[in-house]
C-alpha cells in the first residue's frame, strides 16, 4: 500500500491517491473520514485558518456503494481559503504578483533552504507546499487506515503528555478516552490542562509559539507485525520515518526510550510469563511494557506506545531576525497566518500516520485483496499464536 499527496496550502485543493488498499472495507466520508479532519482543526491554540476551512473529503475513485473496490482511491479536499488567494496563487504565466513576493525567510522553516534547493526567490513557492496544511491529506488516508484497523478490533488513542514544559501527572487510561476528547488540550490532568491553556494565552499575547510531547497508543495488535530480518521492514523504523516526515517533528521514541537509556536492563526489559488462561494474543504475557509494544522491529502483542516531540511553530507574530533573499539585507522574518500551538491537534495527525503504517504491516503479513480474506487469515494466525 502506498499513497501520494499533492496540493498547496492556498491552492484550490489537496489531492491524494491511495493504492493497494483492499476491497470490501465499509467506508463513508461523512462517518469515517470527515470527523478526523474536524478533529485535526480543533485544539486550543489554533489560528484563524481553522475557522475558514471546514475540511471534508470527496471520493473521486475507488469507493462505490459505501465500500472500497480495490482500485486506487482518489481523495479531494477543497481549500475554501483559496478564494482569498486567487491573485497570489494564479497559475498563468506573466501574472506573477511580484509586489507580494515573500523574500524574508523564516528561521526554522523550509523557506531558505527550500529556496536555495529549487532556486526560488519568491519563497511562497516553498512554503505553500511545506505548510502543515498538507497533513490534512495524511489524516484522510489515516482515517481510512483507522477504519480498516477497527474492522480487525484494533483501537488507537492520542493525548498530550507535555506542553511548553507543563507535564501531565495523570497516567493514560483506556477507559478515559472521552475525557481526552472533551479536553481543549487533550490532557487527562485537569490542573495541568489549565496551566497549558494559560501558557498558550500568554504565548499568543507575546507573539510566540509553543511545542510539546504527545503520545499515541494502539492496542489489540497481533504479535509479529514488521520484521527482524530486513532493516527497512523493522516496524519501529517505519513508524519513526513516518512520524519524522511530518511537519515540525524533531523527535520520536518508542515507549520511554530516553528514560530507559538511564536505567539498567533489569529495570527496562519485560519479563515473559506463560499462563494457562488463553488471552486474545496467546499464553505468553508480560506484566510490564518497557519496550513500548515493539521488540526487534516487531509488535509483541502489548500496547504500542509512540512518543513524539513537536517543536514550536516556525511562524512568529513577533518575528526573529533573518535575511531578505533578494536584497541580502537584514529583515524581520515573514509573518503568515498561523497557530500559537498545534500540539493538541497534532496527536490526531500522528495517530492517523501511525495507523497507515500499521495497516501496511497488516496487509504485508495477511494479504491485501479483500477484507474477508484478511480477517480469516488473522483468525487462523491467532489460533496458531494461542497454541505456540
Amino acid at each position: 500500500m502506498r499513497y501520494l499527496t499533492a496540493g498547496e496550502s492556498h491552492g484550490p485543493q489537496l489531492t491524494t491517491i491511495l493504492e493497494g488498499f483492499p476491497s470490501q472495507v465499509p467506508l463513508s466520508a461523512a462517518e469515517d473520514i470527515n470527523p478526523w479532519l474536524e478533529k485535526r482543526q480543533q485544539g486550543y491554540g489554533r489560528g484563524r485558518r481553522m475557522q475558514i476551512e471546514k475540511d471534508a473529503v470527496e471520493f473521486l475513485s475507488g469507493v462505490r456503494a459505501g465500500r472500497t473496490t480495490g482500485a486506487p482511491i482518489t481523495l479531494q479536499i477543497i481549500n475554501k481559503d483559496h478564494q482569498n488567494w486567487l491573485e497570489i496563487m494564479d497559475v498563468t504565466a506573466g501574472n506573477e504578483p511580484r509586489k507580494k513576493a515573500l523574500t524574508a525567510a523564516r528561521p526554522g522553516h523550509a523557506d531558505l533552504v527550500g529556496g536555495i534547493k529549487y532556486r526560488h526567490k519568491d519563497l511562497r513557492d516553498v512554503l505553500e507546499r511545506a505548510s502543515a496544511r498538507e497533513t490534512a491529506s495524511r489524516v484522510a488516508v489515516g482515517a481510512i487506515a483507522l477504519k480498516f484497523l477497527s474492522e480487525l478490533g484494533v483501537r488507537g488513542a492520542n493525548y498530550v503528555d507535555r506542553l511548553a514544559g507543563i507535564a501531565s501527572a495523570v497516567p493514560f487510561d483506556w477507559d478515559k478516552l472521552e475525557e481526552i476528547e472533551v479536553s481543549p488540550v487533550r490532557c487527562l490532568d485537569k490542573n495541568a490542562a489549565e496551566q497549558m491553556i494559560a501558557r498558550i494565552d500568554q504565548a499568543k499575547t507575546d507573539g510566540d509559539t509553543l511545542g510539546g510531547i504527545l503520545e499515541v497508543r494502539f492496542r489489540n495488535l497481533v504479535p509479529g507485525l514488521g520484521s527482524y530480518t530486513h532493516w527497512d521492514r523493522k516496524l519501529d523504523g517505519r513508524i519513526a520515518h513516518a512520524i519524522m516526515a511530518t511537519q515540525a517533528v524533531k523527535g520520536v521514541e518508542i515507549g520511554r526510550a530516553f528514560a530507559n537509556a538511564d536505567l539498567p536492563g533489569s529495570s527496562v526489559h519485560d519479563a515473559v510469563y506463560y499462563r494457562d488462561s488463553v488471552p486474545t494474543q496467546g499464553h505468553y504475557q508480560r506484566d510490564t511494557n518497557g519496550a513500548g509494544g515493539l521488540e526487534a522491529g516487531m509488535t509483541n502483542g502489548e500496547d504500542l506506545i509512540v512518543r513524539v516531540a513537536l517543536k514550536p511553530i516556525a511562524t512568529l507574530m513577533k518575528p526573529l531576525p533573518t535575511v531578505d533573499v533578494v536584497t541580502h539585507q537584514a529583515a524581520d522574518a515573514a509573518r503568515e497566518r498561523s497557530d500559537t500551538t498545534a500540539v493538541p491537534a497534532a496527536g490526531v495527525i500522528f495517530q492517523c500516520v501511525i495507523a497507515t503504517v500499521l495497516t501496511e504491516a497488516y496487509l504485508e503479513k495477511f494479504g491485501a485483496d479483500t477484507l474477508p480474506e484478511i480477517k480469516e487469515r488473522i483468525l487462523e494466525y491467532q489460533r496458531f499464536v494461542e497454541q505456540y
